[in-house]
């Protein structure tokens, strides 16, 4: 089975875990998203270079709380 970690606020959290999460716009469940190719927003060519705005994100909605990701905060594991 395959599980979805994320760093969020700093803590490690199994995203599996949470019957309610959803992730990207398409308020998929973790599994789903992975198997649809796991996508987030990414500028190919950002508008303006020197604002958060355009770095990539993942949206997840865990545990009644919506966070805003960099997506190198996921890691997949294998169990």
């Amino acid at each position: 089975m395959k599980k979805i970690y994320a760093c969020l606020l700093g803590d490690w959290v199994c995203l599996n875990d949470d019957p309610h999460c959803l992730i990207d716009e398409a308020k998929l469940s973790p599994s789903e998203w992975w198997e649809n190719d796991a996508p987030i927003w990414n500028p190919f060519k950002p508008d303006n270079e020197n604002t958060l705005y355009q770095m990539p994100y993942v949206n997840i909605y865990y545990k009644g709380k919506d966070y805003r990701i960099n997506p190198i905060f996921i890691q997949i594991v294998n169990e």
